[in-house]
């Protein structure tokens, strides 16, 4: 083991401009109109410089894992390691466990030119910079609406370098306290009739959508990104097809969804480590703009796909895997998570922001009782159902309206819209019941009245639901309509009756 401290000439100089700039008032202009002062500017490069560098070697590699000697007594687990291959390249690297007084490490890169005896170098840092290293947060700001980054921070789209920031918001932060955090606010419009009408949700509130693959999961939250009322939308891809990006943010997102939303993006092909982190940076930076009060979609595609990256560390760890070969950690890290969606805590005089949650969750094989989505189900506010049959039989989107509830629709709607969804549940129901027997022409008309008039307007109801990808129907006009076709179709019994 070594240790190399930082020259003290340099240290002061830092310190000798930090002070500097922070006598300094002069305010900068940047893009999209954010002012910056000059201490703002140079405060990140002050703070992030290390006491010194720690050195150890590489004594072993297994599979995913790299076990490191020489780092035990100053480095904890989720510290970040560098790596120096046999061809010199520095790759970096995550502790995720220790072993007899060794670390075990995972790479966000591939493993390939590590060897026995690499070096491996981490970056010591006093109590109070500890925090403040480039690995402990992210530098979120205001200009990062627009972008796209990966799980690290580092630009994807081409655009340039992002301003710096002296604010770095943690990755791993915890869940508000349960009992400051605010209420759930007013009910938000989704833009979509389906949900708007049938789990319709409040400012806040956390829905998970569950759905096999190919079934308009990923056009749908699309959808809600572009047409939800909310002031920035971050949208964590995790695991996503390295094909499926560009088609997502052209086509599903489009430029006016694009224009008020960062996306956090890690591909299948990416480790397992970065996959983790599109979900936690991605989480952070929603928390960022939720503090400052604002109102906030956070879209997550999906939760399957960062348990089977929590999956991947956990057993390279060590751990035994338990429920359908996921071990235990995966399961109590859901949780910690999730919870960090929804409202915020006030913060003095100003109103708490809003984080409204949608986690869309893939399930193998259509299985909706799988153990991740059973657990999923179990935290959030609520769940969207999309099914296979349904997008086949053309319908868009493949919503299954009686599978599909919100916690909160009881506190959030009025008793004459309650009213209406309700009945237009039951007529749901009553014709999926003989829609088999409608078509080969088994039913009987005249026999019951309310199965009669399930199959006089479940057909209607379904073509009401249907809406296209670049439509917005709002929560009035979807209300609108669906007591159009409930309120007509009762005054023509009337008439009828007389």
């Amino acid at each position: 083991m070594a240790v190399t401290l930082a020259k003290p000439d340099i240290a002061a100089r830092c310190q000798a401009v930090r002070a500097k700039s922070e006598a300094l008032a002069t305010p900068l202009a940047s893009q999209e109109g954010i002012i910056h002062t000059l201490p703002d500017l140079l405060r990140p490069a002050a703070a992030g410089v290390p006491l010194g560098e720690l050195a150890g070697r590489v004594v072993d590699v297994s599979g995913l894992c790299v076990t490191v000697a020489g780092l035990a007594a100053f480095t904890a687990v989720g510290d970040h390691i560098r790596i120096r291959t046999l061809d010199g390249r520095d790759i970096l690297a995550e502790i995720i466990a220790f072993r007899q007084k060794q670390a075990l490490a995972m790479s966000y890169e591939a493993i390939e030119g590590i060897g026995a005896g690499c070096p491996v170098f981490f970056a010591l840092y006093g109590k109070g910079q500890r925090q403040q290293a480039p690995s402990a947060g992210l530098a979120v700001n205001e200009s990062w609406i627009g972008r796209v980054v990966d799980p690290m921070g580092t630009p994807l789209d081409g655009k340039g370098a992002l301003l710096p920031s002296s604010h770095r918001q943690k990755r791993r932060a915890i869940p508000p306290n349960a009992a400051e955090r605010a209420r759930l606010g007013p009910r938000i419009d989704l833009g979509i009739k389906a949900m708007n009408l049938f789990t319709t949700c409040r400012e806040g509130q956390r829905l998970g959508l569950f759905a096999g693959s190919g079934v308009g999961k990923s056009t749908l939250m699309g959808m809600l990104a572009r047409e939800t009322a909310c002031d920035v939308a971050v949208i964590s891809l995790v695991g996503e097809r390295g094909r499926e990006v560009r088609e997502f943010l052209e086509d599903d997102l489009g430029p006016e969804g694009l224009a008020k939303s960062v996306l956090v993006i890690a591909t299948s092909d990416s480790s397992a480590l970065m996959r983790r982190e599109a979900a936690y940076s991605a989480m952070a930076v929603a928390e960022y703009f939720r503090d400052q009060g604002k109102s906030v979609l956070f879209l997550m595609d999906s939760v399957t796909r960062f348990c089977q990256a929590l999956r991947e560390i956990g057993l390279s760890a060590g751990e035994v895997p338990a429920t359908r070969g996921y071990p235990p950690s995966v399961f109590a890290t859901l949780p910690r998570l999730l919870e960090r969606a929804g409202p915020g805590t006030p913060q003095g005089e100003r109103d708490a922001g809003q984080m409204t949650a949608i986690f869309s969750v893939l399930v193998e094989g259509d299985d909706q009782n799988e153990p991740v989505a059973d657990t999923v189900r179990g935290i959030l506010d609520g769940h969207i159902v999309l099914e296979r049959a349904i997008a086949e039989s053309g319908r868009y989107p493949a919503m299954n309206i009686l599978r599909s509830l919100s916690r909160a629709v009881p506190g959030c709607n009025s008793e004459q819209e309650n009213a209406l969804t309700t009945q237009a549940r039951r007529i749901l129901a009553q014709w999926e019941d003989v829609r088999d027997l409608v078509r080969l022409g088994a039913y009987k008309p005249g026999n019951d009245v309310e199965t009669d008039q399930a199959v006089q307007i479940g057909p209607q109801l379904e073509r009401f639901l249907t809406q296209k990808k670049t439509e917005r129907v709002s929560l009035e006009e979807s209300f609108a309509g669906l007591a159009g076709i409930l309120l007509a179709e009762e005054s023509y019994d009337e008439e009828r009756a007389l």
